[in-house]
């Protein structure tokens, strides 16, 4: 079972999150556990501050690391495995679903949720195993960003899924965007579900379901092939995409 540790100012934005749908069957069926800890409880200052000013002046407040250090050595305890530990940070670097993938291979990972300016640079430096981002822009708080990571990599453990290859045809797994979905009614006011899909011809339909995954990447996240090894099908496909944009003008 994987255990997920979260350090947290607020631990109540948890709640919703770590036990409903997915991920609170994931820990009802004991795929995971969740432990949520208050790192303010474990603050030595007297009027239980976890932030101050920063030396060299600027705006904002600095967390502190006296709080985050000694509640992560409760939270780990006697347990002599190593961790992942996990800061959320826009200066981190970004999170891809390779990143899930990888976590989702791991016994212990531990989050660290920051607030205000920023944390002091000690905890970055000597606890720290990764710094993840989910995007250029910045929140009030690293909590959701940790919610989101933590939904990424709990929907990868086997088990946590009903259809354990839906994961595998995920955007991103194969390194494209996943292709477009239908389902019932085939005909919805006029809007009718490609005929391919329709044709009980499984080896058509998978074909069908790799090129609009390339084109979708194509049209939208195109920087996602400039490293990618094309097939010589694939190839063919994305010289088609570029005849049929140069005729309409784009």
């Amino acid at each position: 079972m994987m255990k997920i540790d979260i350090l947290s100012l607020f631990p109540q934005m948890f709640q919703g999150v770590l036990t409903e749908s997915i991920l609170g069957k994931a820990a009802e069926n004991h795929i995971v556990s969740y432990q949520i800890t208050d790192f303010r409880n474990y603050t030595q200052n007297k009027h239980h501050k976890v932030d101050d000013y920063p030396f060299g002046g600027g705006a904002g407040m600095v967390l502190m690391p006296q709080p985050i250090f000694d509640a992560l050595d409760a939270v780990r305890g006697a347990d002599s495995k190593p961790a992942r530990i996990i800061l959320t940070s826009p200066q981190g670097k970004p999170f891809q679903q390779r990143d899930a993938a990888e976590l989702s291979n791991e016994d212990h990972l531990i989050f660290i949720c920051g607030h205000y300016e920023g944390f002091d640079e000690r905890i970055a430096e000597h606890l720290v195993t990764d710094e993840y981002s989910i995007g250029d822009f910045v929140m009030t708080g690293g909590e959701l960003a940790a919610m989101a990571m933590i939904d990424s990599v709990v929907r990868l453990l086997p088990g946590v899924l009903g259809n354990e290859t839906s994961a595998v045809t995920d955007s991103f797994s194969d390194g494209l965007l996943e292709h477009p979905h239908y389902t019932r009614p085939a005909n919805f006011c006029g809007m009718k579900v490609p005929d391919v899909l329709l044709s009980g011809n499984h080896e058509r339909i998978r074909d069908w379901r790799h090129k609009e995954s390339l084109r979708r990447t194509w049209e939208r996240r195109p920087e996602l092939l400039t490293d990618r090894s094309l097939t010589e099908e694939e190839q063919r496909w994305l010289n088609e995409f570029t005849l049929h944009a140069s005729e309409k003008g784009c």
